[in-house]
């Protein structure tokens, strides 16, 4: 049987991925699907061109989509620490992706991204997980709630303070003005009227015999 060897694009503005792979027939996979990825190439504009193998492109999505998402949220993070393949850095206006090669001998890169750059590039990971020929088990991406500490810090010092110095001004100023009032005059209770008393002539009985007669 000839395996035909797939290639699929997924291009942006600044960005561009291309992956290579086979079918997996055992799968049951399609001529035109991607079972087996072979190898992979990001080209982002002024950067040198990436490649490496499938645990690379991994990695370099289960940090780029997170970051991404904090900043949206206001949370300026690193994500990865100092060893890891990947790893992407706030820098100033920029972020810096710092790529580590597991290869003895191959010095550590660095890539300046702009916002720009940093958004195409997650479009170009986005469509190639949500690309249905690309029959591959990606890694899920975790969006974990965000500490209470994050969504604190990320709201302005004075838009913080504003509600409870408004609360306390409030109760201040009510209590300045309850002392200021003059407290009402109690009054004696009115005497109550005597009530009118009616008196009726009563009805004579038409039955009864008349007495003056």
């Amino acid at each position: 049987m000839v395996m035909l060897k797939q290639s699929y694009r997924y291009d942006q503005t600044t960005a561009r991925l291309e992956v290579e792979g086979l079918p997996d027939f055992s799968a049951g996979h399609a001529d035109q699907a991607i079972g087996i990825l072979s190898a992979w190439r990001l080209k982002i504009v002024g950067a040198s061109e990436l490649e490496g193998k499938r645990e690379h492109l991994e990695a370099l999505m289960a940090v780029v989509i997170p970051y991404v998402r904090l900043r949206l949220s206001g949370v300026v993070r690193a994500l990865g620490e100092l060893n890891d393949p990947v790893r992407l850095v706030p820098d100033g206006p920029q972020h810096r992706l710092d790529l580590t090669s597991g290869q003895p001998n191959i010095p550590p890169l660095s890539i300046q991204l702009d916002d720009a750059q940093l958004a195409d590039l997650v479009r170009c990971l986005d469509a190639l997980r949500a690309d249905g020929r690309v029959r591959l088990s990606w890694p899920a991406i975790e969006h974990q709630p965000l500490p209470r500490r994050d969504l604190v810090e990320k709201i302005p010092l004075m838009q913080r303070l504003t509600a409870p110095l408004l609360g306390g001004a409030t109760v201040v100023v009510l209590g300045v003005l309850g002392l200021l009032l003059p407290l009402p005059e109690a009054q004696a209770p009115k005497p109550e009227e005597a009530a009118e008393v009616k008196t009726e002539t009563p009805i004579s009985d038409p039955a009864q015999p008349d007495q003056e007669r």
